[in-house]
């Protein structure tokens, strides 16, 4: 089932023995995928390689991990440095505040490494804490935060939009006031809250879909059923596509964060499942194209 090419465009690298990260370095906190102790150890790019060695991965992006606050910019110097000597990964999304009044300047030295293609902020607010990244609800509403986000327009610098779906109302106005901004929703808004919420999910994402400027990676879905089955997730898939549509749609692995609910193989596969009744041009653009066209690899 490796015929398909498949760029990966939601992954992580880390390297404890090196790098400040403290949300795994400082011992586990509550989170949204539980108890994460088994993947509190160093994941760097021959890890990874071997996780995806039954699939026909040609090009990765690698997105934020909670890198060391004080120096952001230190995690895709490390990651470029990667992708000279490797190839892997093809694009790097960094982290930036964007509320922060000298964030242009984070930026441009973001933009100094080839690779940098665009910005994460998590804006996931929830009320259990657990799930919590913001210590307040609607950031983007702030107009220092607005300030920040307009100056990714500038740059052409796309963001990386992870958010819970009870948030998509905000974030539509946001992708309407921002049109030249490429908003990338992550982790196919993270419905981590039961499938009883799946009719809200639906409902959010095919309202925030209606801003073109939004495209939709499908994955993490390990986060909101850590017992996933193929059959479990095929309703998150295909109301998501129906959502965003075959052209603004991709699939990614978000390891190894997911490696703590299943492998690579299971992941890949099951979106090769789900999808292989479409036809062979749409499936390129899930699995490679639509991933090559909006980072720019």
């Amino acid at each position: 089932m490796a015929e398909l090419p498949f760029i990966d465009p939601h992954h992580h690298l880390w390297d404890l023995e090196t790098n400040y990260y403290p949300w795994l370095t400082d011992g586990v906190k509550p989170s949204v995928f539980g108890d994460y102790e088994a993947i509190r150890k160093s994941y760097l790019l021959d890890d990874y390689l071997e996780d995806a060695r039954n699939q026909n991965l040609v090009k990765s992006v690698h997105l934020d991990v909670g890198f060391n606050p004080s120096d952001p910019v230190g995690e895709t110097r490390w990651l470029q440095e990667i992708a000279n000597k490797r190839g892997f990964p093809h694009g790097i999304v960094g982290y930036a505040d964007l509320s922060k009044p000298d964030v242009g300047d984070l930026l441009d030295q973001h933009m100094e490494y080839p690779n940098f293609r665009g910005i994460r902020q998590s804006m996931n607010y929830h009320p259990d804490s657990a799930k919590t990244y913001q210590a307040r609800p609607e950031v983007s509403r702030t107009p220092q935060w607005r300030l920040g986000f307009g100056e990714l327009a500038k740059r052409r610098l796309s963001f990386d939009l992870q958010l819970y779906y009870p948030q998509m109302g905000e974030f539509l106005e946001l992708a309407h006031d921002f049109p030249d901004v490429q908003i990338i929703l992550d982790h196919t808004g993270m419905q981590v809250d039961g499938p009883e919420h799946f009719g809200a999910w639906r409902k959010a994402m095919h309202k925030l879909a209606q801003a073109p400027n939004v495209s939709c990676k499908i994955s993490g879905l390990g986060m909101g059923d850590w017992r996933w089955t193929t059959a479990s997730i095929r309703p998150y898939v295909e109301e998501a596509i129906a959502a965003f549509g075959v052209d603004r749609s991709m699939f990614a692995t978000n390891f190894p964060v997911d490696k703590l609910f299943s492998s690579f193989d299971a992941i890949v596969n099951a979106f090769k499942e789900i999808t292989k009744a479409y036809p062979h041009e749409q499936r390129l653009a899930l699995f490679h194209d639509n991933a090559a066209r909006y980072y720019r690899l």
